[in-house]
């Protein structure tokens, strides 16, 4: 995604894959102001751990950018709830993303297994599955509900909400909005979207 987006715009970047273990993740944020980087993203299990080693506000940080050899620690996980219904939203999970979601819709109701379960949704208008369970459906939506479905491919529980009538955001859709939200905090130009949601492999 993060490639195709820097070719079509004629930049000489690279996005690749850097694995970190636990016990090298301070080394490695300091690492990448030291070596040039314009920034990284963060995935599991590293998203609220690094938020020690960056200049942070949120609790549960994905993207890193750097900025006059300081790291400062974004969350672009959320940039998918712009124009969709929060009035009363509910988040599944209790890992790094529900972390990043709780943070930007602070009224919404938690569940996890490790702490209340199940979940109770009768009354949410916006349901995120910040869950990695693919098979088994976590939680039934209906009508008027709208599911925003971290993990991808499509899980278990949006395809059970779709055939039961609810708006389904998909997994894909949720990484090409966080994914061109750090595009433009690394490079300061508009993210394009089409180019980047063509190597996801998502519908025009």
């Amino acid at each position: 995604m993060h490639n195709a987006a820097f070719a079509a715009l004629g930049l000489d970047w690279a996005y690749v894959v850097l694995p970190i273990p636990p016990e090298l993740l301070g080394d490695a944020v300091r690492g990448l102001a030291a070596l040039g980087f314009a920034g990284a993203n963060v995935t599991t299990p590293h998203k609220e751990a690094v938020t020690e080693f960056c200049v942070t506000d949120v609790p549960s940080v994905n993207t890193l950018v750097v900025r006059d050899g300081h790291v400062e620690g974004r969350t672009t996980d959320v940039a998918i709830l712009a124009g969709l219904p929060r009035e009363s939203p509910v988040v599944i999970g209790d890992g790094g993303a529900a972390a990043a979601f709780m943070h930007a819709l602070p009224h919404a109701r938690q569940f996890a297994r490790r702490a209340t379960w199940p979940p109770d949704v009768a009354d949410a208008d916006l349901v995120v599955n910040a869950t990695s369970e693919r098979e088994e459906v976590v939680v039934e939506l209906g009508l008027e509900q709208t599911l925003i479905d971290l993990p991808y491919p499509e899980t278990a529980t949006a395809l059970a909400a779709r055939e039961a009538g609810a708006s389904v955001v998909s997994g894909l859709e949720v990484l090409l909005a966080q994914g061109a939200a750090a595009f433009e905090l690394w490079t300061g130009l508009d993210a394009p979207l089409e180019v980047m949601g063509d190597a996801l492999g998502l519908p025009a």
